[in-house]
């Protein structure tokens, strides 16, 4: 018999967009994938914020070389390149016109106060630092420190389901960019109400250019305080 239970699992991305957050929030436990192999310049190491002039820019953690089947936990930081203060270096204009620079600072400062030397540990740290300050209460797991057995996946899209199926959830949350990935079917007959959630981006007063979304949450955070935050948090429908 499956619990009333409803998770989200996601790879775990860098400083992601609030997309990532609406799905943490919309679910009872948030399941970080660190398994699937690690594909490089994707969102796992890097993120967006604005220069000055309202050009995107990557923010980036410096990475260890790897082999191409490596998977996503076993990936390391170069912690000989000082990647941190290149970070703070690339936020210091949002001092200018962000009235949450400092706040912002602060949070970036407890998240990386740590010599972290896994991508996912930092990651994982991040996303539950930001909940935190922003007090969602969703439980983060990672999936590689779960110890947990699943039925044999015989195409992408049923990891998902059989993990749903070990653990006993009767409810599946995906990000709506990946509903042409999914069988529904295999769902539906497994007893597990699958949902695409739709999020759709506030438009906010950034720089004194036009408007630029899906940025790190880190630009959200500079230009609003929490309650607006949450708000576009929840700027989401399945």
């Amino acid at each position: 018999m499956k619990n009333n239970k409803c998770i989200a699992i996601m790879q775990p991305y860098f400083l992601p967009y609030l997309g990532y957050f609406s799905l943490i929030d919309a679910c009872d436990e948030f399941i970080v994938f660190d398994t699937p192999q690690y594909i490089r310049h994707g969102w796992i190491e890097r993120n967006r914020i604005l220069k000055l002039n309202g050009e995107p820019n990557y923010i980036k953690v410096a990475l260890n070389k790897s082999k191409q089947k490596d998977s996503i936990k076993s990936i390391t930081i170069n912690n000989n390149v000082n990647w941190k203060k290149k970070i703070f270096a690339q936020l210091t204009h949002y001092k200018k016109k962000a009235p949450n620079y400092n706040k912002v600072i602060e949070l970036l400062q407890q998240i990386l106060k740590n010599p972290y030397t896994s991508i996912t540990e930092l990651n994982v740290e991040a996303l539950r630092e930001i909940c935190v300050f922003l007090n969602i209460k969703t439980p983060i797991k990672i999936w590689s420190e779960m110890n947990m057995e699943i039925e044999q996946v015989n195409t992408p899209d049923e990891w998902a389901l059989n993990i749903c199926k070990a653990y006993n959830a009767n409810s599946y949350i995906n990000a709506i960019g990946g509903k042409g990935f999914f069988d529904v079917t295999k769902y539906l007959n497994a007893n597990v109400d699958i949902k695409f959630l739709d999020f759709e981006p506030t438009t906010y007063k950034q720089f004194e250019n036009e408007f630029v979304p899906f940025l790190s949450i880190i630009d959200v955070l500079m230009f609003n305080d929490i309650y607006k935050t949450k708000t576009m948090i929840n700027s989401f429908s399945f």
